[in-house]
């Protein structure tokens, strides 16, 4: 029996993309589907029995007619291969209100053959080519749905967390109760395990919320466990394989190193004792790439130095979404031709998007003996200073040179109050 693992498509993402002036669509967009295309390909050519899916369709619980279409030609492709699809509800497909529809139960709505929508907490027997397999299927818990229970009243965030968590690990329990240990057993969630590693950039995926023990869903009824919500693919448990497999395409730049895909899980029925193997299977998407670059105080032509670190990385430049980190002196920045930068990466070195993100020096300002400079008003810096040179004049000239120098901090004063009002 084969199985394709996937999760957190999130199409809807435009960040580090650009729009189609014709067909208003983004560029990112298309990135995200030609991802998509290539697990449908794969599903169909190797005769897979389930694809399944494990949450966060969209990155908007309210997706657009595009986006909506866009991926339902793809269910509906695996659907006419025979390939039996398993779609569960992440936490970007849950409504705001409990009454409204998620953006996958339309699915249901059109009983499109072999596509089944988890909503709930759910045991789901599922026909394939291969024979029936039994999924556990837990789909994204909302906190509303269970801060109204009774037992909830009075508990503070993390005490609701961890009741989250209790509910969820109870369920579990329920459910395992009711497989046929004759047949093969997966479970299947969108939610975060403790000790699951995630990207620098991860706010889409990971806030104060509820997670699970690898120890409550690591059963040995399951031949595998599938995973969705962290952007990261990782194996949190080799027996039963407890397994992330992570966004299809890169959302960010926090996940510029990782690899990006899904998993092939293959479970051996021909024994009495079923073995599974799993597989990851790379998805080359578009590369985000971070290139370094410094320039010194002393630089005479620094808009060069910059374009010549820019154009050794040219091969990594082309086609990828890339950003420059400069950090540069305070005093340089204005000698820095970022509009030719731009120009050059986009036009020439054939950038699919360039952005520049600066590291700004700045030289420490003078200290007047112990005091800060930056917190004195102008006379009291002034009185400072005058004090400092009580060794080079006397009394009279500082008490002259003070009296003068407060005359003029209050004529440009009363400049500058005029010039506001005027």
């Amino acid at each position: 029996m084969k199985i394709v693992h996937f999760a957190d498509l999130h199409l809807g993402v435009e960040a580090y993309g650009s729009i189609n002036s014709e067909s208003g669509i983004s560029s990112r967009l298309n990135d995200f589907l030609a991802s998509f295309d290539k697990m449908v390909d794969f599903a169909a050519q190797e005769k897979v029995d389930l694809v399944l899916f494990c949450g966060d369709a969209y990155k908007s619980r309210s997706p657009s007619q595009t986006q909506q279409r866009e991926f339902a030609k793809r269910i509906k492709r695996l659907s006419d291969n025979r390939v039996a699809v398993l779609l569960l509800a992440g936490n970007h497909d849950m409504p705001n209100a409990a009454e409204r529809a998620t953006t996958t139960e339309i699915f249901d709505t059109l009983g499109i053959p072999g596509v089944q929508v988890a909503l709930k907490p759910q045991l789901c027997r599922i026909p394939t080519p291969s024979g029936d397999i039994q999924v556990i299927a837990l789909p994204w818990l909302r906190r509303s749905a269970v801060a109204v229970r009774e037992d909830m009243r009075g508990l503070d965030f993390n005490q609701i967390n961890e009741k989250m968590s209790q509910i969820l690990t109870s369920i579990i329990g329920d459910l395992t109760a009711k497989l046929d240990p004759s047949i093969p057993s997966v479970l299947a969630t969108h939610a975060w395990v403790q000790g699951a590693r995630t990207s620098s950039e991860s706010s889409m995926s990971i806030g104060n919320e509820h997670t699970l023990l690898v120890s409550s869903i690591a059963h040995s009824v399951f031949d595998y466990v599938a995973l969705g919500h962290i952007h990261r693919h990782q194996v949190l448990n080799e027996h039963p394989p407890v397994v992330y497999s992570g966004s299809l395409e890169r959302l960010d730049f926090g996940d510029e190193n990782d690899e990006k895909g899904f998993y092939l899980v293959e479970i051996d029925c021909r024994d009495q004792k079923r073995n599974t193997t799993f597989t990851f299977q790379s998805v080359p998407g578009r590369r985000f790439f971070s290139i370094k670059a410094t320039v010194s105080a002393d630089d005479l032509a620094p808009t060069e130095s910059v374009l010549k670190r820019l154009q050794a990385a040219a091969g990594d430049i082309s086609g990828n979404i890339v950003r420059l980190e400069l950090t540069i002196p305070q005093e340089c920045i204005g000698r820095v031709d970022e509009p030719r930068l731009r120009q050059v990466v986009q036009s020439q070195l054939k950038a699919s998007y360039f952005d520049i993100s600066r590291s700004i020096i700045r030289e420490a300002r003078p200290r007047l003996g112990d005091v800060s400079v930056e917190t004195l008003t102008p006379t009291q810096a002034l009185e400072t200073y005058l004090r400092l040179k009580s060794d080079n004049y006397s009394s009279a000239t500082i008490a002259k040179l003070a009296e003068m120098g407060k005359d003029i901090i209050r004529e440009v004063d009363g400049a500058l109050r005029l010039d506001t009002s005027v």
